[in-house]
């Protein structure tokens, strides 16, 4: 048996520029023999089938539009300027042919055979494809946009009304142009990322350098990079040092250093030195093949409100078509009214009802809004998760590694007996035996401060299990470990010093005592270092109404101070993994809607029961693009209150374009009640309301980190 999964192909749609116009092209293709299953992206512009086709076939059901289908893979075809696109010249036609016939009008009269054939020539060459499309749908009662608009057009040449049909073929032609023009510009978000990376690297093998396009390229291969070039993929340095820029992976425009065993990615910029990188990954794995896909994927995935504008139209446009023949006929039958004015009276309403902005009032903001923050650095997973974000007023924080640096480093050092860096020197020695968390930090502050400690003689090491180690240097026996260890040694310990090792426990610290069975040498300060970015960014998630909380497994005093420092609302200390899960489940009880904020591992669990996960350090783990709703590529918090003002701003946004559209469309449907509803105000409210929810929805791209 065919395993159906490997049937799936994936197309690139060049043209395609309104979501009506996605869904029968999804239906169209699914009608086409030898296919299984279709399902078109709009906001990607892909669509994936299931079954045996071919381009050919596929772009026969797409001919309506003008459709042009390639494979996935091929380089995306240079579009042409907006002013020169095909269906905008035959626009420039029409509205010349318009002008003319107007003019003839002047001189001839309105209803002279002149005109009329000009006005005739506009609507065939500006309205051909609407009527194409039009028929078929009528053909299957279908009532969408296409199907009223031919209708009020042909309805209205009909009863002699050229210049109003000629005039509103135009006019619905611009709305469609500007519906193209918000797509393009949409889009050009993630296109500029499929253009970031190079098509060729070169690669070194065996003794010979050569340029190779990166299908070929396998793992394994050596890739030569120059300073001013981009990586073609992902890879690990195995020779020099430079500095990258990586603002197309995270957003940040501050370069990172990279060096032997450093991890570098594609489509990234060597600004100095010469690598040689060894590549790890297929060009279809590479973390940015990665983060176009998820975001292609984002934006195929129908926020709540697209799906309520959705259900709405499909009950709003065919009860529209009813209203608009109850319209025309009533009142002539039943009131002996004049026939021609109550057809032209139904006949605007055809063209006020017209779905054009209600349709395009959320795809339009979620596909705009996921590409800016792509291209910033955060990866929203789709509509949903962006809507969500927007509406969050309660956000956790894991503390290790989120609000802290995730890296123990020595703050304080105190010398009892002795000299300072003698006695770094030596705990450092006994430490480089150790497997303790803690060690590290002690060795890399001798390091810093340039202290040879392996040249000492350790002796004797031993570990006492939960309380430290000790050995022998220089024929002195040493111990390093907590206060409660000393206390044991020693009965008890000086007032003075038992103060100061309080003192800095209070502080969040963890304290590490080096002495003898005799007396306490050193005392050394080691904690988790609050990153310079937490306070500010919890403060400006405070000051629009977030309430932040950090939770952690530290002590409550360790946990109050670092809290304290960093701003947050509230701090639950002492938590194990479950406790944090637990706690974002009684928020959601509560009614909250929770975002949860970690490193995508440790805290996989809180993350999936939060309302909106979000992940540290998207650019670093294939977990937090995996497991979370939103990923911060740079692993910088400051890309969090940006996440949620684009949120805001864009569930906002979507709100105004659905009121607006609906409110427009009721005020010209009021008009009626007065006889005032003319094609000419019908068509300019229609236009009107796509031109506004068009630019308000591209106003997300101006939302800057």
């Amino acid at each position: 048996m065919t395993n159906r999964s490997e049937e799936m192909k994936t197309y690139r749609i060049d043209g395609l520029s309104c979501a009506n116009c996605a869904k029968i092209f999804e239906d169209n293709v699914k009608d086409l023999k030898g296919v299984d299953d279709a399902k078109v992206n709009f906001g990607a512009s892909k669509i994936y089938v299931q079954g045996s086709t071919s381009i050919e076939d596929l772009e026969k059901a797409g001919a309506f539009e003008n459709l042009k289908i390639r494979d996935e893979k091929e380089q995306t075809i240079e579009r042409e300027p907006f002013w020169k696109q095909k269906e905008n010249i035959k626009l420039y036609i029409s509205a010349i042919i318009i002008v003319i016939s107007w003019l003839l009008s002047m001189r001839y009269g309105e209803n002279h055979i002149v005109p009329t054939i000009g006005y005739l020539s506009a609507i065939i060459i500006g309205g051909y494809s609407l009527f194409i499309t039009g028929f078929k749908n009528l053909s299957k009662f279908i009532f969408d946009m296409n199907t009223l608009m031919t209708i009020a057009i042909i309805g209205a040449a009909l009863i002699g009304q050229w210049s109003e049909a000629a005039v509103v073929v135009i006019l619905f032609a611009i709305s469609e142009a500007l519906e193209r023009y918000s797509v393009d510009k949409a889009r050009e978000s993630i296109e500029s990322l499929m253009k970031i990376a190079p098509k060729e690297a070169l690669i070194r093998r065996g003794n010979e350098e050569m340029s190779v396009h990166v299908d070929d390229i396998v793992v394994g291969d050596i890739m030569i990079v120059k300073p001013g070039q981009k990586l073609a993929m992902d890879g690990t340095v195995i020779k020099g040092i430079s500095t990258l820029n990586q603002a197309a992976i995270t957003g940040e425009s501050i370069p990172v250093t990279k060096t032997v065993d450093d991890e570098v990615f594609a489509g990234t910029l060597n600004e100095e030195g010469f690598l040689e990188v060894k590549v790890t990954k297929r060009v279809e794995d590479t973390k940015l093949s990665k983060i176009i896909h998820l975001v292609e994927e984002a934006q195929a995935e129908r926020a709540p409100s697209q799906a309520f504008v959705d259900r709405f139209a499909q009950y709003y446009t065919p009860a529209i078509v009813v209203l608009a023949f109850l319209i025309a006929v009533v009142p002539p039958l039943l009131f002996n009214a004049d026939w021609n004015l109550w057809v032209y009276q139904g006949l605007a309403i055809l063209v006020v009802g017209c779905p054009c902005a209600l349709v395009i009032s959320t795809p339009v903001a979620v596909v705009t809004a996921i590409g800016n923050a792509a291209k910033n650095g955060v990866l929203i997973k789709g509509g949903l998760y962006l809507e969500e974000a927007g509406t969050l007023n309660t956000i956790a924080f894991d503390k290790t590694g989120t609000l802290t640096k995730g890296v123990p480093s020595v703050t304080d050092i105190i010398a009892y007996d002795g000299n300072e860096n003698d006695l770094l020197r030596i705990t450092a020695a006994i430490e480089k035996n150790s497997q303790h968390p803690l060690a590290s930090a002690i060795i890399r502050k001798a390091e810093e401060s340039n202290l040879n400690f392996n040249e000492l003689l350790v002796e004797d090491f031993q570990s006492i299990t939960g309380k430290g180690v000790k050995a022998t240097v220089n024929n002195t026996l040493y111990y390093v470990g907590s206060p409660n260890l000393f206390t044991e040694l020693h009965s008890d310990i000086d007032i003075q010093k038992e103060q100061e090792i309080a003192q800095l426990q209070e502080q969040g610290k963890t304290v590490m005592v080096l002495g003898t069975d005799q007396k306490i040498l050193f005392l050394i300060a080691v904690a988790d270092e609050i990153r310079e970015s937490s306070p500010e960014v919890i403060s400006k998630l405070n000051n629009i109404g977030i309430e932040t909380v950090m939770l952690t497994g530290d002590n409550e005093k360790a946990a109050t101070e670092i809290g304290k420092q960093i701003g947050v609302s509230d701090i639950k200390a002492d938590l194990l993994p479950e406790d944090k899960l637990k706690f974002i489940n009684e928020l959601r009880k509560n009614d909250k809607s929770v975002g949860m904020v970690g490193d995508g591992v440790n805290d996989a669990p809180a993350l999936a029961a939060s309302t909106i996960g979000v992940a540290m350090g998207g650019a670093g783990t294939d977990t937090a693009l995996e497991t979370a709703d939103i990923a911060l590529m740079s692993d910088d918090l400051r890309q969090l209150p940006y996440t949620i003002k684009l949120s805001r701003k864009a569930l906002t946004i979507i709100k105004q374009n659905i009121t607006f559209s609906l409110v427009v469309k009721l005020i010209a449907l009021l008009l009626i009640i007065p006889g005032w509803l003319t094609l000419w105000i019908a068509i300019f409210s229609d236009i009107g309301a796509t031109l506004l929810v068009t630019l308000n929805s591209l106003r997300l791209l101006k939302t800057r980190n």
